[in-house]
């Protein structure tokens, strides 16, 4: 099988997602902050290419996410607690990482590119 190769910014955000605990989430905003870009290229690089990486643990600041149909199936697995909505949201208060965490990933983060 090919092994995939992604631009350095790309193979960040995906290592970033994948550093997400389960039964956790981080918003675009955060991972963008950890990598050093804006929440609009973490949803970009999200789209096409998160299917290689936890994708479900990335939403938006509200809990929403593009493909919150599919997403819910993630979401209970790991006991992530959402709104029964047409369109579900996760409950952020329960699980969006803690500043702390997010520092821990991003030392994670730093861990993987030395």
């Amino acid at each position: 099988m090919e092994e995939l190769e992604f631009d350095e910014l790309t193979s960040m955000v995906l290592d970033c997602a994948d550093l997400i605990p389960q039964g956790k989430v981080a918003t675009y905003g955060d991972i963008a902050k950890i990598v050093g870009t804006g929440p609009r290229q973490v949803g970009r690089i999200m789209a096409t290419a998160g299917q290689f990486t936890s994708w479900w643990r990335v939403v938006r600041s509200d809990g929403g996410s593009q493909v919150a149909g599919t997403a819910r199936s993630k979401w209970a697995e790991e006991n992530i607690a959402f709104s029964e909505l047409s369109a579900p949201k996760v409950r952020m208060q329960q699980h969006r990482l803690s500043e702390e965490e997010l520092e821990t990933i991003a030392g994670k983060l730093q861990q993987i590119a030395d």
